[in-house]
């Protein structure tokens, strides 16, 4: 790991935070201390004007629902992804929400009335609810038993939908090849039952459920395991799905010379660039921050206006393809440079602690306070966190005035709206950057420290190492300045 981490704890950025008060350790080695700030009274504007989604994974409803009031509105977000409410099967890991007995909602993290008040509640708060929704496969196809719901399901036989031994494909053994398309989409995922997504009855009993969930006021959808539905099957049922014209996310995975790839799904709406998390790892631990001045499509993913982009994700964060919350500095400083990069529509993962790659969520998904209980929060840190109204603030600009000293310091504008610098060296960095912000006062929201830009938007600054600087026009002045002698408001512990 390079450098200790800086999230939530880092010095200047937490004197922003002065209303806060220690909220209790992480409990796993390596893990922070850090500071569960009291929510100014606030509104974000109505979902669908600003792309950045929280993806408070696991989290109970009511737990949503209180941090949508509470935090995700006033900070920016556009949207909450939610962990997949439909009945699944019982069982203690985090795994069993991604097999479902039915469409009714009734999972462990909660029932329908509670669904249907955390999406109302997130509504008022200005924040769209995205549905974690799995329509590729039921349960594992080794055993019978009874859904969260109290539904009976049994091989090939799940009376809840009602789906019977028809409805599913025929090839009943684990994909063997993802070089043979007929694999991928027609057996099974790890022996999961594989729907026949070419049925008619298939399709519109999806499309039913998504509907469903439509009628109670979500936004959108992820659907999960879409690489294993074929491209023409999940078009014919978004055919299916009534009302707006919903937020669709697609997970395909990029596997290079495989036989299914994620350009097939684009017109069906926006496809998760899984290269960009894991390029994302490489560069920050192992090359260097000067190779981004052209990432995203310059690096051939998808185009930016319908890819879907992270740091790290549920799946990714067990099998150590990107980065995680593990991960210090690294995680801190590429999570400020994705909410500052204009590619893709940002989703910040937001899990809890794990040793065990099974592990469900704690308490059932409860969250009585960030950073208790082994819930990590990242989308709380306050480096993260300010980035939220850096992007809402600098939308539709393009990235101007890019400087970086061929190694691990970058600096870049976003047109005329903001600037933000980024100083992944082993030591402090003292610069005159070059910006087109116009003249006056700006607030570092990263440091809280305000910085002067003259005439010709030019501004002197020093970055510790690890450290970022972020100016933009909505945060013309800063909340307290840090004391003079910038004491830590947090504690780091780390092992």
């Amino acid at each position: 790991m390079r450098g200790r981490p800086r999230s939530p704890h880092h010095r200047g950025v937490l004197a922003r935070f002065s209303r806060t008060v220690l909220a209790g350790l992480l409990a796993a080695a390596g893990s922070v201390v850090s500071l569960t700030a009291t929510a100014p009274a606030a509104r974000a504007a109505p979902p669908g004007e600003r792309d950045v989604t929280a993806v408070l994974w696991n989290w109970d409803f009511p737990s949503i629902a209180r941090e949508c009031a509470d935090r995700l509105g006033p900070a920016g977000y556009g949207y909450v992804q939610v962990s997949p409410p439909q009945e699944q099967i019982q069982g203690d890991q985090w795994w069993t929400a991604y097999q479902p007995v039915s469409y009714r909602i009734d999972s462990r993290l909660g029932d329908r009335d509670q669904f249907r008040a955390m999406v109302d509640t997130c509504r008022d708060a200005g924040v769209g609810v995205v549905v974690d929704t799995v329509v590729n496969h039921m349960t594992n196809t080794t055993g019978a038993g009874t859904g969260t719901g109290g539904s009976p399901y049994d091989t090939y036989s799940y009376p809840g939908v009602p789906y019977g031994d028809g409805d599913f494909h025929t090839c009943r053994r684990d994909i063997a090849d993802y070089q043979d398309r007929y694999d991928v989409q027609v057996c099974e995922l790890n022996g999961l039952a594989d729907l026949d997504t070419g049925k008619q009855y298939v399709r519109q009993r999806i499309a039913d459920y998504m509907n469903d969930l439509l009628s109670l006021g979500v936004a959108g959808f992820r659907v999960d395991a879409a690489k294993h539905i074929a491209a023409d099957d999940l078009a014919a049922i978004r055919a299916l799905v009534d009302g707006p014209d919903p937020y669709w996310k697609q997970e395909a995975i990029f596997g290079a010379g495989e036989a299914v790839q994620p350009t097939e799904y684009t017109g069906t709406g926006d496809v998760q660039e899984f290269r960009y998390g894991r390029d994302l790892k490489r560069v920050f631990e192992n090359e260097n921050l000067a190779y981004l001045r052209n990432f995203g499509e310059g690096w051939g993913y998808l185009p930016g206006d319908g890819a879907a982009v992270f740091v790290d994700n549920h799946d990714t964060e067990r099998n150590g393809s990107t980065l995680t919350y593990r991960s210090g500095a690294n995680y801190t400083l590429a999570s400020v440079f994705m909410l500052a990069w204009p590619y893709g529509a940002p989703d910040v993962h937001s899990g809890y602690e794990f040793s065990d790659h099974d592990a469900g969520p704690p308490s059932d998904g409860q969250v009585n306070a960030c950073w208790q209980d082994g819930w990590t929060c990242q989308h709380a840190w306050p480096e993260i966190e300010s980035m939220v109204a850096f992007r809402n603030a600098t939308a539709g600009q393009a990235v101007t005035d890019w400087w970086d000293n061929g190694n691990d310091a970058i600096a870049f504008g976003r047109g005329d709206q903001g600037y933000v610098a980024i100083n992944h060296e082993g030591s402090s960095l003292t610069r005159t950057f070059d910006s087109s912000l116009a003249a006056g006062t700006y607030c570092d929201v990263q440091s809280d420290r305000t910085v002067t830009v003259d005439g010709s938007g030019r501004f002197t600054a020093t970055l510790g190492q690890n450290t970022a600087l972020a100016l933009h026009t909505a945060a013309r002045a800063c909340d307290a300045e840090p004391t003079a002698s910038g004491a830590s408001f947090g504690v780091t512990a780390q092992t």
